[in-house]
C-alpha cells in the first residue's frame, strides 16, 4: 500500500527542476511547479537578472530555494550539470544558441542525464527568422492576433499586462509541456527538450476564435463579436463612482434576469437587433451611470445575471467569494495568490517564501548529494 503524502507535499513531490535565473515566463513556470511541490532549484547569478524587484517580495520565487552560480567562471558550468544529472526537469530561458555556448545546453545535460526534460521557454521559439531577436510580450501576441483583438473598435488595441503572452501562452505551456515530456521520461527513460514559445501558445490560445472565424461566426475587427465587447451585453460599465461593473448575460434566461434587476425590461430593443445594439448600449451604460459601485454589486448579489464589479488588484482578496475560498493567501506579510489548482489527495501551500539568491547552497549540496557546493563568484553580466 502507498504511503498518504502529508498535507502541502503536493503531486509533484519528489521531482526536482533547476531553474537558471531568468525573469519573467520562466520563473512563473518553476514557481507552478514548485507550488506543486517539486523542489525547485533556482541558479541564480552574481547581481541578478534584469528587471528584478526586492527578493524578498518576488512571490514569483515562492517554494523555491536558491543558489549562486556564475556560469561564465570557469568552474560555472560544472556546477550547473552536476544539478542537472540529479534533476528531473531543467528550465532556461536563453536567446536560442546561449545555454550551448555557456556549455549548458541539452546535449551537455542529457550526457549527463539521459532522462532529463529540458524546459526551453523563449518569445520567439528556437528557430525560425525572430528567434534570436530581442521581444517582449506586446510584440509576441501581436504577431499572433491576439493582441489584435483587444480593445475599443474606434481605438487602439487595449493591452492585458502581460498576463497573455508571458503567463498564459508563455509559462502555462511550458508547465504543461515539461509534466507532458516527464510522463514519457518515466515511462521510457528517455528524456527530451520542450520548446516552449509565446507566439506559440498565444496563437493555440486563440483556436476557438479560429474556428468561429471559419465558421462566419467571428468578424475579424475588435469591438465587433460576442466576446469582444461588440454586444452590448458582454463588456464592461461605468458606475455613478467612477467605478465599473462587469456584465456577461450571455445566455437568454441569465439576460432577462439582467434586465429585470438593471430594471430595464420592456424598454430596451431586442437583444437579437444587431442594428440598434448602439441603442441598447446607451441604455444599460445609463442605468449603471445611475448608482455607485457597491450600490449595484448588492443588486446583482445572488442571481445569476452574470454581474460583477470590476475590483482592483488590492480589493479582490478581500472579496467573499475569493475569501471563504481562500483564493489569495498571507505569508510572510505579503499577500498573494494561493497556489492553483487543488488536490483533494495531495492539497497544495505557500511552504516558504521568496528564494533569497545563494541561501539555500549547503542545504542543496546537502539535499542533492552534489559533490560540490554552489558559492558565490564575481559579477557576471546577463548572458543573454
Amino acid at each position: 500500500m502507498t504511503e498518504a503524502k502529508a498535507p502541502g507535499d503536493g503531486p509533484l513531490d519528489g521531482v526536482r527542476v533547476v531553474e537558471l535565473a531568468a525573469i519573467g515566463p520562466g520563473p512563473f513556470a518553476a514557481m507552478l511547479l514548485a507550488d506543486l511541490g517539486a523542489d525547485v532549484v533556482r541558479v541564480d547569478r552574481p547581481g541578478g537578472p534584469g528587471l528584478a524587484i526586492d527578493p524578498a517580495r518576488d512571490v514569483t520565487n515562492r517554494n523555491k530555494r536558491s543558489v549562486i552560480v556564475d556560469l561564465k567562471a570557469p568552474d560555472g558550468p560544472a556546477h550547473v550539470l552536476d544539478l542537472a544529472e540529479r534533476a528531473d526537469v531543467l528550465i532556461e530561458g536563453y536567446r536560442p544558441g546561449v545555454a550551448e555556448r555557456l556549455g549548458v545546453g541539452p546535449a551537455d545535460c542529457h550526457a549527463r542525464n539521459p532522462r532529463l526534460v529540458y524546459g526551453r521557454m523563449t518569445g520567439w521559439g528556437q528557430d525560425g527568422p525572430l528567434a534570436r531577436r530581442a521581444g517582449h510580450d506586446i510584440g509576441y501576441i501581436a504577431l499572433t492576433g491576439t493582441l489584435g483583438m483587444t480593445g475599443a473598435p474606434d481605438g487602439p488595441p487595449a493591452f492585458p499586462a502581460n498576463l497573455l503572452g508571458d503567463y498564459a501562452g508563455g509559462s502555462l505551456y511550458l508547465a504543461v509541456g515539461i509534466l507532458a515530456a516527464l510522463h514519457h521520461a518515466r515511462a521510457t527513460g528517455t528524456g527530451q527538450v520542450v520548446d516552449a514559445a509565446i507566439v506559440d501558445g498565444a496563437a493555440h490560445l486563440s483556436a476557438m476564435i479560429h474556428g468561429m472565424l471559419a465558421a462566419g461566426a467571428w468578424q475579424d475587427r475588435r469591438g465587433s463579436n460576442l466576446l469582444d465587447g461588440g454586444a452590448p451585453f458582454y463588456g464592461t460599465y461605468e458606475t455613478a463612482d467612477g467605478g465599473y461593473m462587469a456584465v456577461g448575460a450571455l445566455e437568454p434566461q441569465f439576460y432577462a434576469e439582467f434586465l429585470q434587476r438593471l430594471g430595464a425590461r420592456g424598454e430596451v430593443p431586442a437583444r437579437e437587433d444587431t442594428a440598434r445594439w448602439g441603442e441598447l448600449r446607451e441604455t444599460i451604460a445609463a442605468r449603471f451611470k445611475a448608482r455607485t459601485r457597491d450600490e449595484w454589486t448588492a443588486v446583482f448579489t445572488d442571481s445569476d445575471a452574470c454581474v460583477a464589479p470590476v475590483l482592483s488588484l488590492r480589493e479582490a482578496p478581500h472579496h467573499p467569494h475569493l475569501a471563504a475560498r481562500g483564493t489569495f493567501t498571507d505569508h510572510g506579510g505579503i499577500t498573494q495568490p494561493a497556489p492553483a489548482p487543488r488536490f483533494s489527495a495531495t492539497p497544495t501551500t505557500v511552504r516558504t517564501g521568496p528564494a533569497l539568491p545563494g541561501a539555500d547552497a549547503r542545504a542543496v549540496a546537502r539535499d542533492w548529494g552534489l559533490p560540490r557546493t554552489p558559492e558565490p563568484n564575481s559579477p557576471a553580466k546577463n548572458p543573454q
